[in-house]
């Protein structure tokens, strides 16, 4: 017994011993790893990489900028559901763990001992949190032993909730999406609080392994997975074996979510956008920021500018003959998996590719591009369709084979009111651009910087530097009526000669006609557009002044003060024309062009609003019968309210009796300018309604002529018509408002002077000026303002100063 006794302490005291050492080693290793764990209290402030959304006007999402796609939500807003099922494929012990589960880790290791080709993960939940916030990836027994010591320290300091939270936010869960908001948008396009029992089972086997459970990659395993979380469900009672049975017989249901400003034609639009956003924030803000940016887009509006504009220089190209196919394929075998190939401009819709199968000279059978299914493979149906004589007519063709063979490829759209039939389409060689903005406020409600944004992501209509031509001049003549001219003041329509530069040959501008010289009033300069009177207009006011009242425009920074600059011959924006365009219909106030109405951050705090004015009053806590709330406008007054009517109304003339007569068909109140720049490299039209100014124009990226024949009012203005007529459908026609004590009196339209015949027209002048009583014509050529046969003393104009004076010449 005695040796038994010995044996026994001996063993007690080895383990004792060994117990002690092991003990010393643990805490040594504990010791050694903490000295340099990380300050795990960060998470406290923890504010993760969470996607900008951008919404359209009317609230619609309309973009996404991200590096990881985020979306975070608080513990509260996530249902119980959700966290359950995650909860029963990671962590079943998470409410009662301390950080480390030791059941978790024995049973791991029973797993692995048996050989199970299911290994299990002995992380917990806090343990990934600890993993994904503070350590790398690596596989290694020093990352779980700091993991694991992180994962005590987090459990004593934060409650399991907000540990649950930073998981399920910052877990990857495949296909670019971080957190469980995002996946549920991304594969089921549905909130988190719309998932079914399936739908959320399938997110909850994600972390373990996305890219292994792809569900369009590898399907089954994806299906297998699920099934394996909702049994893990219903083992630990968070739902019912009659709902997991269920849920195991419904399909995987992937429904990615769509997101692109293709939707609504706005790609030129959303990158806008976003380069504002990037040079006002930066880059980290921009994509990690979790910006909510409300912009001023009107999604029906850009589809109908992008129609618009798109028919416009389709009208122009047809004119100018068919180029060829755009490329030709073998038609040996399947011919889908070919065409499926060809790449296709993503924002022409409903314009599609096609091949050329076979037919005769009146009619050929045209196979339509395949789509691709959600994992990326070319769906198996093949639609085909007709293209006959009426769909190449445009060509000037009689036979479709002389200008197609089989295998030939081109783009096609549906011929209207023809089933099955389609037309013959191809992309344009010349470009353009087109914007709609509010003249009140500047907000920007469509805009079109191209045929394609896919094509091309060259914003045509705030980055490409243009002529505007004669749509120019109404500011040339504002500035007149704003330094004491009248509509009825008359200037001298005749050859000129001015002297060139150095060692250069004198300039002779020309009109675009060979109408005969003679006297016309500053309305009929602007309404047929007349460069000879601009000249000499701009001449007697003289330039100086008129570069002063560019600037105040916006229309450019610095013009040199020469007279060809009247003809609009600066380069400017569509952007920059639209804007100052607004100012005149809006009563001569300054506007600031704008995208964006307001930005919020994270937190729905607004770091940018738009509308600058001030409103007194509106933070009343009660109601004590006080004045109503005001709304204090501080903008400046560009010009004078008066002016701006006066120019308004000559613009009116420009549709009603001028070049833009293709516009009066539309019978409503319009003013607006055609411009057609030298050798008609641009054609412009730029316009507005009382509420609405567009301004567009089409050109080559290139500059080049469009011809000698092509003229704004050809080509320009009918895209100005065809866009108000579906923006304004259904709108009350609103006159443009006259300022108070604006006089309205009856003038001849071509003298100028008081009559009420039949060429009377209705003319506003200011206060204090008034129809002339005798002919009085500026000349122009040298400063002097002469009456018909006899010269009057020299005016010296050309030295006014800029000012926002209302006198008159009469």
């Amino acid at each position: 017994m005695r040796h038994v006794a010995r044996f026994f302490g001996f063993l007690f005291a080895t383990g004792a011993l060994v117990f002690v050492v092991l003990a010393c080693v643990a805490a040594g290793t504990v010791w050694k790893f903490e000295k340099d764990l990380p300050d795990y209290t960060q998470l406290k402030n923890y504010e993760p990489a969470v996607m900008t959304r951008v919404q359209a006007g009317d609230g619609s999402l309309l973009a996404e900028f991200a590096h990881e796609r985020r979306l975070y939500l608080p513990s509260a807003a996530i249902p119980p559901l959700v966290k359950e099922a995650f909860i029963s494929a990671e962590d079943k012990n998470f409410y009662t763990h301390n950080g480390v589960d030791p059941e978790g880790i024995l049973r791991a290791l029973g797993v692995l001992v048996q050989g199970s080709k299911r290994a299990q993960g002995a992380s917990t939940i806090t343990q990934q949190v600890a993993k994904n916030f503070f350590l790398t990836s690596e596989r290694s027994f020093s990352r779980k032993i700091r993991e694991a010591l992180l994962a005590l320290r987090i459990e004593q300091t934060y409650p399991k909730e907000k540990i649950l939270e930073l998981y399920l936010n910052e877990i990857y869960l495949g296909l670019g999406n971080y957190g469980i908001a995002a996946a549920a948008l991304n594969y089921f396009d549905k909130s988190v609080n719309e998932l079914s029992i399936s739908e959320v089972a399938y997110l909850a086997g994600l972390p373990k392994g996305p890219n292994n459970y792809q569900p369009f990659l590898h399907r089954e395993a994806a299906i297998d997975r699920r099934n394996y979380v909702l049994s893990r469900m219903a083992e630990n009672g968070y739902i019912t074996r009659a709902d997991a049975d269920k849920a195991r017989a419904e399909p995987l249901g992937i429904n990615p979510r769509v997101l692109t400003p293709n939707t609504y034609a706005a790609g030129y639009f959303a990158e806008e956008v976003r380069r504002e956003l990037l040079e006002r924030y930066g880059d980290k803000k921009l994509y990690e920021g979790g910006l909510s940016v409300r912009t001023t887009l009107d999604p029906k509006m850009q589809v109908m500018a992008r129609k618009a504009l798109v028919d416009g220089l389709v009208r122009y190209d047809e004119a100018h003959g068919f180029r060829g196919a755009v490329r030709h394929i073998d038609l040996t075998g399947d011919w889908g998996p070919s065409l499926a190939a060809i790449p296709v401009l993503g924002d022409v819709q409903p314009w599609r590719l096609a091949v050329v199968l076979d037919g005769s000279d009146a009619a050929v059978r045209i196979g339509l591009q395949p789509g691709r299914d959600k994992g990326g493979e070319v769906v198996m149906d093949r639609d085909t369709g007709t293209l006959n004589l009426d769909g190449i007519k445009w060509t000037g063709k009689r036979s479709i084979r002389s200008i197609l063979t089989p295998g030939d490829v081109v783009y096609v759209a549906p011929a209207e009111g023809k089933a099955g039939q389609w037309r013959l389409q191809q992309v344009p060689e010349i470009s353009g651009a087109l914007v709609a903005m509010d003249p009140y406020t500047g907000r920007v409600f469509a805009m079109v910087g191209g045929f394609s944004f896919d094509q091309s992501e060259f914003n045509r209509a705030t980055q490409a530097q243009r002529q505007p031509g004669s749509s120019f001049k109404p500011f040339v003549y504002a500035t007149a009526l704003d330094n004491g001219y009248t509509p009825s003041s008359s200037v001298l329509d005749a050859p000129i000669e001015l002297p060139g530069g150095p060692g250069q040959e004198p300039w002779r501008p020309q009109n675009d006609d060979d109408a005969p010289p003679g006297p016309h009033t500053l309305r009929y300069g602007v309404e047929h557009s007349r460069n000879l009177m601009t000249i000499r207009l701009a001449k007697d006011i003289g330039m100086p002044l008129i570069v002063e009242y560019a600037k105040r425009f916006g229309i450019y920074d610095e013009l040199p003060p020469y007279l060809p600059m009247s003809l609009g011959a600066g380069e400017t924006t569509v952007m920059r024309m639209v804007t100052a365009y607004s100012m005149l219909a809006n009563g001569g106030k300054r506007i600031k062009p704008t995208l964006i109405d307001r930005i919020q951050d994270r937190w729905g705090d607004s770091i940018y609003r738009h509308d600058e004015r001030s409103c007194e009053g509106c933070d009343a806590q009660t109601w004590t019968d006080q004045a109503e709330p005001k709304l204090v406008d501080k903008r400046e007054q560009v010009i004078d309210p008066m002016t701006a009517y006066q120019v308004t109304s000559i613009l009116q003339g420009v549709i009603t009796r001028g070049t833009g007569s293709a516009i009066k068909v539309l019978n409503r109140n319009l003013a607006g300018k055609t411009g057609t720049t030298n050798d008609a490299k641009d054609v412009w039209f730029v316009g507005y309604s009382s509420d609405l100014t567009v301004g567009l124009y089409l050109g080559y990226d290139q500059p080049r002529s469009l011809g000698a024949t092509a003229f704004a009012a050809e080509y320009a203005a009918p895209v100005f018509r065809d866009f108000m007529a579906a923006a304004l459908k259904d709108k009350p026609d609103v006159p443009f408002r006259a300022p108070l004590n604006i006089k309205l009196i009856q003038v001849d339209y071509r003298s100028g002077m008081r009559s009420n015949g039949k060429d009377a027209i209705i003319e506003a002048f200011k206060p204090g000026t008034a129809p002339p009583d005798s002919y009085s014509v500026i000349d122009g050529s040298a400063g002097r303002t002469a009456s018909r046969g006899e010269t009057s003393a020299p005016s010296a104009p050309a030295e006014r100063s800029a000012s926002d004076g209302t006198g008159g010449l009469y």
